[in-house]
């Protein structure tokens, strides 16, 4: 797996270059391996809503994140060109962030198939990854969030 550092630049850039609005909320990488991704999102001016509780736009850009940035990775390692795009989403909140949210996505092996399986068929494979959101996720952890995406990859 590429280290968390080089991971954390090629972030950076893509959100610089690429996509923006990822970029606006200034996205960090806390655990990259090969089953497991978590993106940090900080509670600032940007993040926040009228409520002062994370924008519900800043927590879809963070399951968006923790999902396809993590296949992305992974297939990067295993040296496989994949188009990716989402097919659906599926949220449901359990309270409101009211600090620094962390985005986790265990399912790097599924993603590892995925990408096997893709390779093999040459069709384009969907699945639904989960993501957990969490509060204090480095002290005491508190589930804030639950996300499905239908992630669609596809080997060029």
């Amino acid at each position: 797996m590429i280290s968390q550092k080089k991971a954390q630049r090629f972030l950076w850039l893509f959100g610089l270059f690429k996509i923006p609005m990822i970029g606006f909320v200034s996205p960090s990488i806390v655990v990259l391996d090969d089953k497991r991704l978590v993106i940090k999102i900080p509670y600032k001016r940007r993040t926040k809503n009228h409520l002062n509780s994370i924008y519900i736009g800043a927590l879809v850009i963070g399951a968006d994140l923790a999902a396809g940035f993590h296949a992305f990775i992974i297939g990067k390692e295993m040296n496989k060109d994949i188009s990716l795009a989402f097919k659906g989403i599926k949220a449901d909140f359990i309270s409101r962030p009211m600090s620094e949210v962390y985005f986790v996505c265990n399912e790097g092996e599924t993603v590892t198939k995925m990408i096997e399986e893709s390779v093999i068929s040459g069709e384009r494979i969907t699945k639904d990854i989960s993501i957990e959101v969490f509060t204090n996720y480095l002290e005491e952890a508190v589930l804030v969030a639950n996300f499905t995406i239908g992630l669609s990859l596809k080997n060029k």
